[in-house]
């Protein structure tokens, strides 16, 4: 488990961070949402020890993070940093030898990492040669090569095409269910939500929501209901407690001013005919991110 208790951060007068605390847990993978300049990109450099916190702490399995812990981190800058004119295959066996890999076996994980990556036939290409949705590619492989234990990762789906973004998703999963704390930081919410177990919602240096998607969706998502049936719904208009939101044929979305003015819902529903849904509205991370940062 990876956890941030308390993390503060001023350049000078300036408040960057403000007692920012979350944790990442084994094997999740935590999606980290906010605005430009919301503390984002700051949080993930004092996790590496790329910068020094002004107080809180950031500890792994409870204890402080050592520079032998961070030897087995895996770390995606915002700033790209690949080398332009080295081949795609030998940059990234160069890497995992940074790590302490041998030749024999670096070349082979990179290889196999590569070619998962979609990136099979360019091995032998530079990197400044490469798309750059391929240079993204590349620059995910450089920070998984040497089989890191944690990974964060600062917007990895930037410039990727749907295809590559399903691949990029498929290893991240991999490595998250092989136990890793996964923090990856995006901007395509609909990314986010599709991918994460929990999710953190910074806006001006503060975590203003965190928890998994079910626990946001239960503190910050709709009210409503949906209703779908087998024939015309008219019939809720009249059902005590209840506000009609939108109606349709069989369709309705509604407020109840109770749980048993709901219950009472379900119940005349299946004495009218067959439900084919009934349950709260759907709320989507765009909407709780509005929600929890104005």
């Amino acid at each position: 488990m990876l956890e941030l208790n308390g993390i503060d951060k001023s350049y000078g007068t300036r408040k960057v961070l403000d007692g920012v605390t979350f944790t990442v847990g084994d094997g999740r993978m935590t999606g980290f949402v906010g605005g430009n300049g919301a503390g984002k990109t700051t949080t993930m450099r004092i996790i590496l020890g790329v910068l020094s916190s002004d107080a809180g702490t950031v500890t792994l399995q409870g204890s402080p993070i050592t520079a032998a812990d961070r030897r087995r981190f895996g770390y995606m800058p915002e700033e790209r940093g690949l080398y332009p004119k080295m081949k795609v295959l030998e940059q990234i066996v160069y890497f995992a030898r940074l790590h302490g890999w041998k030749a024999d076996a670096a070349k082979k994980n990179a290889t196999e990492l590569l070619e998962r990556l979609g990136l099979g036939e360019r091995l032998n290409d530079t990197v400044e040669s490469l798309s750059l949705g391929n240079q993204q590619r590349a620059q995910i492989a450089a920070a998984l090569v040497h089989r890191p234990e944690v990974l964060v990762l600062d917007e990895p789906f930037s410039g990727l095409d749907p295809i590559a973004v399903e691949t990029v998703q498929s290893v991240l999963t991999d490595y998250a269910a092989g136990g890793a704390p996964v923090l990856f930081s995006s901007h395509q919410l609909d990314i986010v939500e599709r991918l994460c177990d929990d999710l953190v919602i910074i806006a001006g240096g503060q975590i203003r929501a965190s928890g998994s998607r079910d626990e946001l969706r239960d503190a910050h998502g709709s009210t409503r209901y949906e209703l779908l049936l087998n024939g015309d719904a008219g019939w809720l208009r009249e059902q005590p407690g209840i506000t009609v939101i939108d109606f349709d044929g069989g369709y309705a979305v509604f407020e109840a001013d109770s749980a048993e003015a709901r219950q009472q819902v379900l119940r005349a529903a299946v004495a009218h005919g067959d439900v084919v849904s009934f349950g709260r509205e759907r709320t989507t991370l765009a909407e709780i991110f509005k929600e929890v940062v104005r």
